[in-house]
């Protein structure tokens, strides 16, 4: 499966704003080691899943580097391990070392995340979407909503624009749940999905009687979950019903219902233990923890 094919056309720019943004000024280092031909070595010091494989591969390319891969996007290895081998020219090589090392990093740890909590579902017997939010670095979105397709889980909604999500404040802004709603159908079309954050049970009947295509039962107890969940279904057997708030990796199990279509949890982007790498050119004088 080639992930890299959902990827819009301008994340390569993104990948050279990340080059403009660690060498803005001299490279003192590059001048430093020179421009001889060199391999270095790509390690997995900690196990996981591997993402992030495109962002890596551009950023060497654009400093005319090569990266031969020992792994394929998406698979599980175990550390230490050899990862890929990365060849050009030194200054180069070290010019994309940390910006490379960085991505691949954050976007591994997400994916290995992902595919923990995913693995966990389903070993419940849960079928339903573990998804992320939109709670997500400020221009490095689009690798964090990658590492999650990676690791299995769903990117819910992308940006503002990939449909319509009302919260409290919408609602507030909005004066009612209802008038809300047929504010948004009005400007969305049939084409674009309505969903609203709901705190009761009550909120959510009334915002699928407007039209609504999803509610988001928000903070929500795990047992009041499923019972709202519940009476949700019996009303509105084909809308959708997200779980969201605080949910996390030791508690995702007690919201599992048959009941509740999707569990968000932002705690899959932020606060993700990145999975250690390190790039290495071979040193004689120096031990591995694996032959290279």
């Amino acid at each position: 499966m080639e992930f890299s094919h959902l990827l819009p056309p301008s994340w390569k720019k993104v990948v050279q704003e990340w080059l403009q943004e660690d060498i803005p000024s001299f490279d003192r280092g590059g001048f430093v080691v020179g421009e001889e031909e060199m391999e270095a070595v790509l390690f997995g010091k900690t196990s996981g899943v591997l993402a992030g494989v495109p962002f890596f591969e551009e950023i060497f390319r654009q400093l005319d580097c090569k990266v031969r891969w020992e792994l394929k996007e998406g698979d599980e290895f175990v550390a230490p391990k050899v990862v890929a081998r990365v060849s050009g020219k030194a200054r180069n090589i070290l010019l994309g070392e940390r910006s490379a090392l960085d991505v691949l990093s954050l976007a591994s740890g997400i994916a290995s995340k992902s595919r923990r909590v995913v693995q966990l579902a389903r070993s419940h017997g849960w079928h339903g979407r573990v998804a992320g939010t939109r709670k997500t670095t400020p221009g490095f979105r689009i690798v964090e909503k990658y590492a999650l397709v990676v690791g299995g889980a769903d990117t819910h909604r992308m940006d503002l624009s990939a449909m319509t999500m009302l919260k409290d404040n919408h609602i507030a802004a909005a004066a009612s749940i209802t008038n809300a709603v047929h504010q948004a159908l009005q400007v969305g079309g049939f084409s674009v999905k309505v969903e609203v954050e709901c705190s009761s049970v009550a909120d959510a009947i009334e915002a699928l009687d407007a039209g609504a295509d999803i509610v988001m039962l928000d903070n929500h107890h795990p047992q009041q979950l499923k019972q709202g969940a519940a009476e949700v279904k019996s009303r509105h057997p084909r809308a959708l019903v997200e779980a969201s708030g605080g949910i996390t990796e030791a508690t995702i199990a007690s919201y599992m219902s048959p009941n509740v279509d999707i569990i968000s949890m932002g705690s899959l982007t932020q606060g993700v233990p990145p999975l250690d790498y390190s790039l290495k050119i071979p040193n004689p004088a120096r031990v591995y923890p694996v032959p290279i």
